[in-house]
């Protein structure tokens, strides 16, 4: 554990100095596929986010999560096969929804031999024993903790939705201030996940987020309340909203540059902008036994362009995530019913929602 929080401390001393050796993520950026599906060293921050939803053939359901995170720490060419260029942080969780329990577990490690890291040519990202394998046509994750895992495959229902425009996600004003970010919506996901000895086939469906970045928020901004959700008639929607210092309190205090993506069924996707959506956070709020973060548990989505309104709730309230090696944040699977154009609108998907357990602080992205 102490070698581990002196990588962390090692990481969060390289980052400031170090970003000026990366590149910015700037508009025109074209993304060719399968290589953007795999790493991008000249950006300082990098990150592969799988969510889902799941059920077993009794009805039991389940919400997962496995991420890889990348941070660069120095462009200098490795001198050895210890060489500290990068280091690895991965974050694995499940939600019982029936037995309303969530589990989760964390590692970090250094980009040592075979330790943590992306091989394309393999098509391979893993930290450890956890890891995804991309192949053409589906991708498999594999994570196994001390309490449960996860064995699954993913096989893709439309190509990769670019978010944002002109190849940038635009986090905040100014150049560099966005991500190079791209989403596969609707995977179908079948395999296996073991609990307290017990083992369940499961389907389900899943969303993929990959985005890279060397400097993304702005000093002003507190953190982000993000959502994807996919519904029931085939079509997808993505949206987050940037949160300033005061935002928690004052919910007019949103940065413009919040945005988001709807995907319909034949996969054609229009770009949101802050405009174009409200969420709105209810009263209805869950206190954290471990942070004290108070995090709204109901939020009213409306998207008048769209001529869509609907409702998102939680099935599990407790679903944060309190991990040693970065802020406390809650993020978990969520239910939505709702309307458009008239018409009944139901779906499953995952909601996340930042800067609530150190507000005044400027949040670590995720």
């Amino acid at each position: 554990m102490r070698n581990k929080w002196m990588a962390l401390l090692l990481f969060l001393a390289a980052a400031s100095v170090c970003a000026q050796d990366y590149k910015l993520a700037l508009p025109g950026y074209k993304f060719e596929f399968p290589r953007d599906y795999f790493n991008h060293e000249d950006y300082q921050t990098e990150w592969w986010y799988y969510t889902g939803n799941l059920k077993s053939a009794d009805g039991h359901r389940f919400g997962f999560e496995l991420t890889f995170f990348r941070q660069g720490v120095s462009r200098a060419s490795a001198s050895g096969p210890w060489s500290v260029r990068d280091l690895w942080m991965a974050h694995m969780a499940l939600s019982d929804i029936d037995g309303q329990k969530f589990q989760e577990e964390e590692r970090l490690n250094r980009s040592g031999p075979g330790i943590a890291g992306v091989d394309a040519q393999t098509g391979l990202i893993w930290n450890g024993n956890w890891q995804v394998h991309i192949a053409e046509h589906e991708e498999e994750l594999r994570a196994v903790g001390e309490k449960f895992g996860f064995g699954l495959k993913l096989v893709p229902g439309k190509p990769p939705v670019i978010e944002g425009v002109n190849g940038v996600s635009q986090k905040a004003e100014g150049a560099g201030h966005a991500s190079h970010y791209f989403s596969l919506t609707r995977l179908a996901t079948s395999g296996s996940v073991d609990l307290d000895g017990k083992t369940y086939q499961v389907e389900g469906t899943s969303w993929m987020d990959h985005e890279f970045f060397t400097e993304a928020m702005a000093t002003s901004e507190i953190g982000w309340d993000w959502l994807s959700a996919q519904f029931d008639d085939g079509s997808e929607i993505m949206l987050y909203r940037l949160r300033h210092n005061d935002g928690i309190s004052k919910p007019d205090s949103i940065d413009p540059y919040s945005s988001g993506t709807y995907v319909d069924a034949q996969g054609r996707s229009q770009f949101l902008s802050s405009k174009d959506f409200v969420m709105i956070p209810a009263a209805d709020v869950w206190t954290s036994p471990v942070t004290k973060a108070l995090y709204p548990m109901r939020w009213h989505v409306s998207v008048p362009r769209l001529k869509m309104e609907f409702d998102v709730t939680t099935p599990l309230q407790n679903q944060e995530l309190t991990g040693k090696f970065g802020p406390s944040y809650w993020e978990g699977a969520i239910d939505v019913t709702g309307a458009r154009d008239q018409l009944a609108l139901r779906g499953r998907g995952y909601l996340e929602m930042t800067g609530y357990a150190n507000p005044g602080k400027p949040f670590i992205p995720r």
